[in-house]
C-alpha cells in the first residue's frame, strides 16, 4: 500500500508539480516548519510561492498561473474560516477597489484587530496601498469604521444618506512606510518565515561562490 501511494504522489509531483505542492501546502496550512520546507521545494522545482494578496489569495493555497499563491488562512493568527468569508465576498461582488472599499464591505464578525494587524504585516493589502506603515498607524480608525459600517448594515433604521455612507472614501492620516528590512522582519513574524525576499538576498551570489 505504501509503495502504491509513493508511486501516485511521485507521479503527481513529476507531472503536476504546482498543483501537487499547492495541495500539500494546504494540507499542512498550520505547520510553519513544513510550509518553509515546501516553499524551498517549490523554488527548487522552478516556480514561486507568491506573497498573500487580499484580491488574489484564497483561504487555502491556490494555483496562480505556474506559481502557488500564499493562503490568507496560513498567516499566523487569522483563521481560515474568517478568511473564507472575505474571499467569498470578493468572489461575489468583485475585487476590493481600495482600502475604503474593503472596510465598507467587511463585517466586524469576520475580522478583528489582531487579524487585521497580521494581514497588514504579511503584505496582504499591498495591492490596495503599498504603504504598510501608514495602514498600520491607522489601524484603530480602520477598526472603528468597520464596526460602524457593520452596525449600520445590521440596523433596522435607514441612514439619511442611504448607501452613500458605505461608499465614501476613508482618509488615512499620513505616516512613514517601514524600511525594506523592517518590512521583511515584520512580514516574517506574521508568516513564520521570510517569503517575499530575504535580508541576505543581496549576498546570494557571494555565498554560492
Amino acid at each position: 500500500a505504501y509503495s502504491l501511494i509513493s508511486y501516485h504522489t511521485a507521479y503527481l509531483k513529476a507531472h503536476y508539480p504546482v498543483e501537487f505542492m499547492c495541495a500539500i501546502m494546504s494540507l499542512d496550512i498550520t505547520n510553519t516548519d513544513k510550509l518553509l520546507f515546501f516553499k524551498e521545494e517549490c523554488k527548487h522545482l522552478g516556480f514561486e510561492v507568491l506573497k498573500p494578496d487580499i484580491n488574489k489569495s484564497g483561504a487555502d493555497f491556490t494555483v496562480e498561473g505556474r506559481n502557488v499563491r500564499y493562503a490568507l488562512g496560513a498567516i499566523k493568527g487569522v483563521g481560515a474560516v474568517n478568511m473564507q468569508s472575505i474571499v467569498e465576498e470578493r468572489e461575489k461582488n468583485g475585487s476590493y477597489k481600495n482600502l475604503s472599499d474593503f472596510i465598507h464591505r467587511t463585517d466586524s464578525k469576520q475580522i478583528n484587530r489582531r487579524q487585521m494587524e497580521q494581514l497588514i504585516k504579511a503584505g496582504a493589502f499591498d495591492c490596495l496601498d503599498s504603504n504598510r506603515g501608514k495602514i498600520f498607524a491607522n489601524l484603530e480608525m480602520i477598526m472603528q469604521h468597520i464596526a460602524a459600517d457593520t452596525a449600520m448594515k445590521n440596523s433596522s433604521q435607514t441612514s439619511l444618506f442611504g448607501d452613500e455612507e458605505l461608499q465614501t472614501e476613508i482618509k488615512l492620516k499620513d505616516a512613514p512606510d517601514w524600511t525594506e528590512l523592517e518590512k521583511l522582519r515584520i512580514e516574517s513574524e506574521a508568516i513564520g518565515f521570510y517569503l517575499s525576499a530575504h535580508p541576505l538576498d543581496s549576498y546570494q551570489q557571494g555565498m554560492k561562490r
